[in-house]
This record gives structure tokens, C-alpha cells and sequence, in this order.
């Protein structure tokens, strides 16, 4: 079975990647940062001896769905697991963002995950298998000024995951939203957010952890993964 994870070179994607890896999965790793893909790609085939291919691609632009997708297919496999996680966040109100920036995120968040889906999401109905696992965030349940930005676009995922989850069950395909909260990942400035102490206030979620809860929710065909404590 073959596995693409977007956003695999640190937090959660990561962590999702090296469980997808032991487990013996084919893996398409994708992030724009090269060098560090290139590590967590040697990792994983060191600790494992996996297939993993890496496809370093700014997910951000408009053209970088339909890029990916062929890009993948040019690999000749077939996606049994697409796991959409690459993320960006940015603490400021509406009113004083940096367009640029904001757009950034929308493509990041809104666009591409969609656009990912209508790809992917035709081959695997006409396969008839095949998972899905998008993250949204625990912002998505209610809005949060600051990160009005951010949080819109997580409430948009969730509300995306349930109608695709609805669409492509008759054809054997299962989608999950996966939900955390505040997790130790590469999304926070350790200039501006205290990690450390908040991970060990029981504030900030473990990684690894985190990823472990998201595939045994998509594993099982849940719709969704809500996590909103420490593990």
C-alpha cells in the first residue's frame, strides 16, 4: 500500500509518516523545505526499508494541486492513504494581516486540500478503497479573534471532510477530520509561544502522540478525530 503525506517533514506529519512507514506502507512525502525532507526520508527507510519518495512542492500556490497529483501519478503507484497536513498559522487580526500572507494560508488551507480531493479522491472512487485524513484544528468549533484567518479556514475543512465523507462512502472510500489543539509542532515561533513550558503545563499536545490518535481514528472509518487535551 502506498501513503502521501503533504507537510511530512516536521510535527504531526512527520510523526504520521514514521507510523506509516513501520507499518509497512509505500510513502510520497511532500514539503517545501527539501533538505529536511530528505532527512526524514533517509530516517524512515533506515529504521524501516520502506519505499518512501519525496516531491518538494510549494503547496501555497494555485497550480500546486494538480502538480502534485501528477507528479504522484508519474511515480506509477496507486494512493491508498492521502494525508493533508502541510499548515501554516499567524497570530493578528483581520484587519492588520499581511494580504500576501493571508492569501498564503487560504491556498494552503482552503484551495489546495480541496483541489487535492477532487484528484485524488477520482482515483481512489474508481478503485473503490481508499482513506482520507484532512486536519482541521479544535478552532474549527469555535471562532477565535487573532486567528480568524487560521481558524475559518480549519471550520472549512471540517465542514469539507463531512460532505466528501457523505459523497464517496458508497464507493468505499472513507474520509476523517482530524481536530487537535494546541500541539508542539513547526506552526509556532518559540520566540513568541513558550513550547517547552506549555508542553509541560499539559497545554501543548505531543506530536507523535497526536498522529497516533489521527490514524487509529482513520483506520477505524471515523469521521472525525477531536482531541483536546494532552495525551
Amino acid at each position: 500500500p502506498c501513503a502521501v503525506v503533504t507537510g511530512a517533514c516536521s510535527g504531526i506529519g512527520r510523526e504520521i509518516a514514521r507510523r506509516l512507514g513501520a507499518e509497512g506502507y509505500a510513502l510520497v512525502l511532500v514539503s517545501e523545505k527539501r533538505e529536511r525532507l530528505a532527512a526524514i526520508a533517509v530516517e524512515i527507510f533506515a529504521a524501516h526499508g520502506t519505499i518512501v519518495h519525496t516531491i518538494v512542492c510549494d503547496l501555497a500556490r494555485p497550480e500546486a494541486a494538480g502538480e502534485l497529483h501528477a507528479a504522484v501519478r508519474a511515480l506509477g503507484v496507486d494512493v491508498d492513504v492521502l494525508v493533508i497536513n502541510a499548515g501554516m498559522f499567524f497570530f493578528g487580526e483581520v484587519a492588520d494581516a499581511d494580504p500576501a500572507r493571508a492569501n498564503a494560508l487560504l491556498q494552503l488551507h482552503v484551495v489546495t486540500p480541496s483541489l487535492l480531493c477532487t484528484h485524488f479522491a477520482r482515483d481512489m472512487r474508481g478503485r473503490r478503497r481508499g482513506r482520507i485524513l484532512l486536519m482541521a484544528s479544535i478552532s474549527a468549533w469555535r471562532p477565535f479573534p487573532g486567528i480568524a484567518y487560521y481558524g475559518g479556514s480549519k471550520t472549512y475543512l471540517r465542514s469539507f471532510a463531512r460532505a466528501l465523507r457523505s459523497e464517496l462512502a458508497p464507493y468505499g472510500v472513507s474520509v476523517t477530520c482530524l481536530a487537535p489543539g494546541a500541539t508542539d509542532t513547526g506552526l509556532y515561533d518559540p520566540s513568541v509561544v513558550p513550547i517547552e513550558r506549555a508542553r509541560r503545563l499539559g497545554v501543548m499536545m505531543d506530536a507523535g502522540k497526536v498522529a497516533g490518535a489521527g490514524l487509529r481514528a482513520l483506520f477505524a472509518g471515523k469521521a472525525e478525530g477531536k482531541i483536546v487535551h494532552a495525551l
